[in-house]
């Protein structure tokens, strides 16, 4: 008995904490913000907390100390699950990172307008224009010391877990605001899916390198874009 009550109060705050992020999410306007919201960023930690668990995941991190110490960053990352950005944003919460994401994410009820108060940013790659005004609101969110940065240059999912074709454009984000790229793989989140409810994931997520503001403008956008992508291909053995 003691075992079945605490279930029902831990999933009654969990039902008590949706039911507040819904009446939250009331007041966000739909629109980019510029200033990230310390209340906002709480519930959307906490929403990461709340998945990671409910979900079984069992996130490893690997080279986590080579994280740039006292400044902003552009973090880059394979991405071949909707999972993605949940569970590394639950594994670098302390980083602050807001993600370059598709327009539909932000239509994800009340917890589209979470994100939106942690100055997450859509991007739309069918209109140059607007994908520049993309580029150019993250890397000024990253010199106003806002957040950090996390970007999957493949610009859409993996299907079969082959890293795709980068968008070099979008890296010009850490050249223009003169900061380090993290390069990181992450592993395993689209087995989410089939394992849930009744087996653990174990995802892996592995920061590979970090390529300092120097270097990051000794190269063209076209031979940084090859090579952070040589990197990660190594990392995830598809050479």
């Amino acid at each position: 008995m003691i075992f079945l009550y605490i279930v029902l109060g831990i999933i009654g705050i969990e039902f008590l904490f949706v039911l507040f992020t819904i009446i939250c999410s009331l007041f966000v306007r739909k629109e980019e913000y510029t200033k990230d919201n310390k209340f906002y960023r709480f519930l959307y930690n906490t929403w990461t907390v709340l998945a990671v668990g409910v979900c079984s995941i069992r996130v490893k991190v690997k080279g986590k100390d080579k994280l740039p110490k006292g400044t902003r960053f552009l973090m880059v990352e394979n991405h071949i699950s909707n999972f993605d950005a949940i569970v590394t944003g639950y594994a670098f919460r302390k980083s602050k990172l807001a993600v370059i994401s598709k327009p539909e994410v932000f239509k994800i009820f009340a917890f589209g307008k979470i994100i939106r108060k942690c100055c997450f940013l859509s991007i739309n790659r069918e209109d140059p224009r607007v994908a520049i005004e993309t580029i150019r609101k993250a890397s000024n969110l990253i010199k106003n010391d806002e957040t950090s940065i996390l970007l999957y240059p493949e610009g859409t999912r993996s299907k079969t877990g082959k890293l795709l074709p980068f968008h070099n454009g979008t890296l010009k984000i850490a050249r223009n605001a003169n900061v380090p790229i993290v390069v990181a793989v992450i592993k395993d989140t689209d087995k989410v899916k089939n394992n849930f409810p009744f087996k653990r994931t174990v995802v892996t997520i592995e920061v590979i390198d970090v390529i300092n503001a120097e270097e990051v403008r000794s190269f063209t956008t076209g031979e940084l874009g090859d090579f952070i992508r040589n990197k990660m291909l190594k990392a995830l053995n598809q050479e």
